[in-house]
């Protein structure tokens, strides 16, 4: 069935160009997410971290075999987020398993009744160590002990920590942390899982306006699951045990060329390899996830995590298309123009850029940043719209997504009307999203073109079907 549809999706769109299909669409540049990804798998590999990716931001076969690559030796560890992604991802992990690559899947929301059944069945085509499941409190034991049953292996189990972000998660050195891992440990013993390590999601990251902040982030991601494993190693001296950290921003950050090259490691970056190096000798397995990186967006590329060498607008793989409806001539501040689009909430999201401040994350000065819903990209009429340069968020410019209700979408023009770019009834757009997850989410495909095919960057080389559902 998926490959019908991806085939129906392939005869419609490939070969066409962005100009030619209807609106709103959502857009994948090949170039970008295979630079985005392969930059993470070599900075994994080059610093001796595990790599687990994290695939709920596209729901894709297509973009998860990028995230994983293609050493036959390489283990492939996933996370989901929803069921029907594990399900969907099923049929690729079973190719990848007859190849001989080790197969680890973590469903990463804590352990609810009524997945236990899918996860079973999940867990039996693909045979033990396939299925990781989350846990942050003793009575999701139950449901562990279920899947085995049910299975016939024993999930691996990661502790959720709650590491700040206060979503979900048990607190270190809380008495709640201490009953829990009493009980996974009865429950290893029993025979009903394994303890495989502890995970934690800076979410809270992604206020971070430089690469040094994301990089404290991650250094207290790490720091905190230490402290928390000490107690796994009362219990139970000498656990093997993963330390699972990461959110893009902090997983992103490990990108930094100063890591690769050792005359030119400074104090953060010298600072994190020692305790890299001092946590392997812990005999600790350090585990790096992510989602967003192989697209970005403008969320992550307000915080500067990466390398400026390395993260700029450019890298942003994903855009949002969608027409130029009708044009309101002097109806904005300053007697600017403002223009209806065909993309509003549903297609771009609701979610903001957290404004803190300047780059040094001064609460004091919020308030005066990008607090719009998406960015024009430069592209075909609008060449000259600003893109968002090394000042973003607190300084940004030119055509933005003001306004939008379910299918509105109002661009605003940010600067002097004296130098607002033209826009005309029928011109196509493309928007840089504020938050790539939520703006796939209701589209059922992405168009995939090749900004490397510089004769036709816009033409539609590939479509791939997006998974939707719980």
């Amino acid at each position: 069935m998926a490959n019908d549809l991806k085939e129906q999706l392939r005869a419609k769109f490939v070969g066409q160009t962005l100009s030619d299909v209807d609106t709103p669409r959502v857009v994948l540049d090949l170039a970008k997410l295979d630079v985005n990804c392969v930059r993470m798998l070599d900075a994994t590999d080059r610093l001796g971290l595990q790599w687990r990716a994290h695939i709920k931001s596209h729901k894709t076969t297509e973009l998860t075999r990028l995230q994983v690559g293609n050493e036959q030796a390489t283990p492939v560890r996933l996370i989901v987020s929803t069921i029907v992604e594990a399900e969907n991802i099923l049929p690729l992990l079973k190719e990848y398993q007859s190849k001989g690559r080790h197969i680890n899947l973590l469903f990463s929301f804590p352990l609810f009744a009524s997945a236990v059944a899918r996860l079973a069945h999940f867990s039996s085509q693909l045979g033990p160590s396939s299925l990781s499941v989350m846990i942050d409190h003793p009575d999701q034991l139950e449901l562990v002990a279920a899947i085995r049953q049910s299975s016939g292996h024993p999930p691996d189990i990661f502790i959720k920590m709650d590491v700040g972000s206060k979503r979900a998660g048990v607190v270190m050195n809380s008495p709640a942390y201490s009953r829990l891992l009493d009980a996974v440990l009865s429950a290893e013993a029993a025979g009903s899982c394994h303890l495989h390590g502890l995970y934690a999601h800076a979410g809270h990251s992604y206020s971070a306006r430089n690469g040094w902040k994301a990089l404290q982030f991650l250094a207290s991601e790490f720091t905190n699951l230490k402290e928390a494993a000490t107690l796994v190693r009362s219990k139970s001296p000498d656990h093997p045990l993963v330390l699972s950290v990461g959110a893009t921003p902090t997983a992103t950050t490990i990108q930094n060329p100063n890591f690769f090259e050792t005359d030119k490691l400074d104090g953060p970056t010298r600072d994190m390899m020692d305790m890299f190096a001092d946590m392997k000798t812990s005999d600790f397995v350090l585990e790096v996830h992510a989602g967003v990186y192989p697209t970005l967006d403008l969320q992550q590329l307000a915080t500067h995590a990466r390398d400026s060498s390395l993260m700029t607008a450019d890298d942003i793989a994903i855009s949002v298309l969608a027409e130029v409806a009708s044009v309101y001539p002097e109806r904005g501040d300053n007697g600017t123009t403002q223009a209806l689009i065909n993309a509003g909430v549903l297609a771009l999201g609701r979610e903001p850029v957290e404004d803190v401040g300047p780059h040094n994350n001064d609460a004091s000065a919020a308030g005066k940043g990008y607090s719009s819903w998406g960015i024009a990209m430069p592209w075909d009429g609008l060449d000259n719209n600003p893109a968002p340069g090394p000042d973003f968020p607190q300084n940004h410019g030119g055509w933005q997504v003001g306004k939008i209700s379910q299918e509105h979408g109002i661009l605003v023009w940010k600067g002097n009307k004296q130098n607002e770019v033209p826009l005309h009834v029928g011109q196509r757009v493309r928007i840089w999203p504020n938050h790539s997850c939520i703006a796939g989410a209701c589209f059922d495909s992405y168009l995939i073109v090749d900004s490397r095919n510089k004769a036709r960057p816009d033409e539609i080389v590939d479509v791939w079907p997006r998974w939707r559902g719980w």
